[in-house]
C-alpha cells in the first residue's frame, strides 16, 4: 500500500474494537453462534460468547495446557483461556491489536509478528486458529503449527471456508465470507500429514452474523446518503472536493467498496450460506 494512502485496515481494527467494547463489553473480533438467539445487536455478546465456548470445547479436557493463540485479535480469547488455567502465548501482526492483547490478557506472552515470521520457544499442547487461518498461506500455516506441537498435541480451528459450488469467483460483487477453498484445505491436510479428529459444521449458526453486521453498516448508509443528497443539492462543489479527497487518500477501489458496504443489501445470511461453510475442527498429526 502507498504511504500516501490511509491505512484503512488499521483504522477499521480500531473502530471494530471500540464498537465491540461499546456494544458487548468485550473486544471479540469474530462471528457469533446464533442458535436460539434472535439476530439483533443486543445479542451480539451472547452469540460471541457461545462461539468461544463451543470452539474451546474442542481443547483437550485438562488444565495447564500450553496454548499458542495464532492471530489472537484483541486478546479476549487468551484472557478466557488464562482464567481456565492455561498458559497462553499470542501471535498477532498488528501493533494496535498487540497492545490490546497486553491490556486484555496481561498474563499472556504476546508476539507482534506474522505467524510465518514468529519465533517461539518450546512446543505447545494446542495451536489455536480462531478465525485467523484464512489470513495465512495454508502451506505455511499447517506445517508450522504441526511442527510446534508436543507429542499428542492438537490444532484447533474455527474458520470460514469457500464452498466449491459457491460460484463466488464469477460474481461482480464479492459475496460475504471468505477463507481458503475447502477442497484445497482438505488437500493440504493430507499433504501435511494431519487427520481430522473432530469436525463440526456451524454454518447455519454463524450465518446470522452477516445480517446483524450489514444492518449496522446500513445505519451509516442512511446518514451518508442523506448527507450526500444535501451536498449534491446545496453544495455540489464541496461534495466534489470531498469525493476527490477520499479517492486520493483511500483509492477509488477501496472507496467504492466502502460505499457498497454501507448502502448495499446483497450481503445477507443466505448469500453467506451459498458461498461458504464455517467449520470448527480439531486436527492431530497422523501417527
Amino acid at each position: 500500500m502507498s504511504r500516501d494512502r490511509v491505512d484503512t485496515r488499521t483504522v477499521g481494527l480500531e473502530v471494530a474494537c471500540a464498537l465491540a467494547k461499546w456494544l458487548t463489553g468485550k473486544e471479540h473480533l469474530h462471528y457469533g453462534l446464533w442458535s436460539g438467539l434472535e439476530a439483533t445487536a443486543e445479542n451480539v455478546g451472547p452469540a460471541q460468547d457461545a462461539y468461544v465456548a463451543r470452539l474451546l470445547s474442542l481443547l483437550p479436557q485438562q488444565k495447564g495446557l500450553r496454548i499458542l493463540d495464532i492471530g489472537g485479535g484483541a486478546g479476549e480469547t487468551a484472557a478466557h483461556l488464562i482464567k481456565l488455567g492455561h498458559r497462553v502465548e499470542v501471535v498477532v501482526p498488528s501493533a494496535y491489536l498487540a497492545g490490546r492483547c497486553r491490556e486484555n490478557a496481561a498474563l499472556a506472552v504476546v508476539h507482534q509478528a506474522t505467524f510465518e515470521d514468529v519465533e517461539v520457544q518450546g512446543a505447545f499442547d494446542v495451536c489455536l486458529f480462531a478465525e485467523s487461518l484464512q489470513y495465512i498461506h495454508l502451506d505455511q500455516a499447517l506445517g508450522k503449527a504441526k511442527g510446534l506441537l508436543v507429542p499428542g498435541g492438537v490444532i484447533v480451528i474455527g474458520d470460514c471456508f469457500r464452498n466449491p459450488d459457491g460460484n463466488h469467483l464469477h460474481k461482480s460483487v464479492r459475496p460475504p465470507g471468505g477463507g481458503h477453498a475447502i477442497e484445497r484445505f482438505r488437500h493440504a491436510l493430507r499433504c501435511e500429514g494431519l487427520r481430522i479428529e473432530t469436525e463440526v459444521d456451524v454454518t447455519e449458526a454463524v450465518a446470522p452474523s452477516i445480517d446483524v453486521e450489514q444492518a449496522f453498516f446500513n445505519l451509516f448508509g442512511v446518514a451518508l446518503s442523506g448527507l450526500d443528497r444535501e451536498l449534491t443539492l446545496k453544495r455540489p462543489w464541496l461534495r466534489y472536493l470531498g469525493v476527490q479527497l477520499l479517492s486520493t487518500l483511500m483509492g477509488k477501489r477501496r472507496l467504492d467498496k466502502a460505499a457498497r458496504r454501507v448502502i448495499g443489501r446483497d450481503r445477507t445470511a443466505n448469500a453467506f450460506r451459498q458461498s461458504n461453510c464455517y467449520l470448527f475442527l480439531r486436527l492431530a498429526p497422523v501417527e
